[in-house]
């Protein structure tokens, strides 16, 4: 466990870039599932488990203290004997959301056509697009040399 955390204080250390920081937050096999399946709301421990086939019980329990370090949940006491907790997505943690939508439809198409997120008035496969609301353009229409910042 205290390698786990020594690690990921190097990776901090190391981030160059917004990309980098993301991955030494949420960048592990279980972590982002763990988020989707708290966007339906406050979930208990054993519900987690059982949401998340494969998941051992001491690897759920690290990732769900370690998400409530970062502050991308709050766990809420339901019972004193035995200690237990409802665990919950703050407002940053629900801000994945978006991140996670485009994962899956990256994942959806490069895995099952039919599991793709569709339009539910026509049911066309939706695309993501990067836009710029302050000068009201799709970043994607511009040059192939043009940067794009992240901030």
């Amino acid at each position: 466990m205290r390698s786990a955390t020594i690690s990921l204080m190097a990776q901090r250390e190391t981030a160059s870039s917004p990309l980098a920081e993301a991955l030494a937050r949420v960048g592990d096999r279980w972590t982002l599932l763990v988020v989707e399946a708290l966007l339906a709301g406050p979930q208990r421990f054993g519900d987690l488990l059982g949401q998340l086939p494969g998941i051992a019980a001491n690897i759920l329990s690290e990732r769900l203290k370690r998400l409530e370090r970062e502050g991308l949940l709050v766990a809420r006491p339901y019972s004193d004997r035995p200690p237990r907790a409802a665990y919950q997505l703050t407002a940053e943690g629900r801000e994945l959301a978006g991140a996670l939508r485009l994962l899956s439809a990256w994942g959806a198409g490069h895995a099952d056509p039919a599991q793709a997120p569709a339009h539910p008035a026509c049911g066309t496969p939706v695309e993501a697009r990067w836009y710029c609301p302050t000068c009201d353009r799709l970043v994607d229409d511009e040059p192939r040399h043009a940067d794009v910042h992240y901030v």
